[in-house]
């Protein structure tokens, strides 16, 4: 398996690149850099970065506001420096007020991202498909938005507003929310948590045109998982997969863990080999790094 694939002529470089280089564009959600590696390695066009992974795999915590933007920030580094995919990041809740977020922005699009998400919450913060979360008022979010819009050097940089108003007002504030946030600047939109296929559909309907997510969540999230043409023809552009990596490395790990401690080794079928396991790291490269760098000395 190759890993580090660089991009071609055809290969988006931007958000908006990639968003009509795949319809509905795919976004498996990396928690590390060997995650983003392998997402890349699998032909995906773009991933993304979600809190709800990073804070569970890189500090073993749940996503409840406990992780900082440099902590954040720092994780979202060691994946770009492997994986040349656009990449969209988690911004909660832009980490602050209007300045706050306008830095937060600033220093994502320093860093090469290609877009952030920001959501309405209210501090502590978390997982959208958790409950006692509450939103701060439209307007404050409108604020942060345009903060947002004026921090960004470029308008390549994809800026899309989430609102958590479902599980805590309903539906109808939901949508009205996003339509004050599209006026704020936003490019996309990110309505979590709708409940039912028929809210999938209504979310859709409510603003076609305008690139949304479908956060289909694995493993007892509140929105119906649908198939991606499906979502698509519902009015999707973005699908995110924030646990499916993710969930399926705990459960890999806790059952080599138990064949350990029985004294099984069960590699076997289970895993890559070790040879396999150097090509997707890029053991090559640097091995050729190596070999060029001792030829010249000599």
């Amino acid at each position: 398996m190759s890993t580090i694939v660089n991009g071609g002529a055809g290969s988006p470089r931007t958000w908006k690149e990639a968003l009509n280089a795949e319809r509905p564009l795919l976004l498996p959600i990396a928690h590390d850099a060997l995650s983003a590696l392998l997402i890349q390695a699998a032909g995906f066009r773009a991933y993304a970065v979600g809190g709800f992974a990073v804070v569970g795999a890189r500090l073993g915590l749940p996503d409840v506001g406990l992780a900082t933007v440099t902590e954040m920030a720092a994780a979202v580094g060691e994946m770009m420096a492997v994986c040349t995919l656009p990449v969209l990041v988690d911004a909660d809740d832009g980490y602050g007020d209007a300045k706050n977020v306008a830095r937060t922005v600033a220093g994502y699009e320093a860093m090469g991202v290609s877009a952030i998400f920001m959501e309405d919450q209210r501090a502590p913060k978390r997982c959208g498909h958790m409950a006692g979360k509450d939103v701060i008022e439209a307007d404050a979010m409108a604020a942060k938005l345009r903060a947002a819009a004026q921090a960004r050097r470029s308008p390549d940089f994809f800026i899309i507003a989430r609102t958590d108003a479902r599980a805590v007002h309903g539906l109808d504030e939901a949508l009205r929310r996003a339509e004050i946030y599209l006026k704020a600047g936003a490019d996309g939109l990110f309505i979590e948590a709708p409940q039912t296929v028929a809210e999938l559909e209504r979310v859709g309907r409510a603003f076609s045109g305008v690139p949304q997510i479908a956060n289909m969540l694995e493993g007892g999230g509140r929105t119906p998982l649908l198939p991606p043409q499906e979502l698509y023809r519902l009015g999707f552009a973005m699908l995110a997969y924030p646990t499916s990596l993710i969930y399926r490395v705990a459960r890999t790990i806790e059952n080599a863990l138990a064949d350990l401690k029985a004294g099984t080794l069960a590699i076997e079928n289970e895993g890559v080999d070790f040879e396999a396991f150097k090509d997707i790291v890029g053991y090559a490269r640097w091995a050729g790094i190596e070999e060029r760098a001792g030829a010249a000395k000599s």
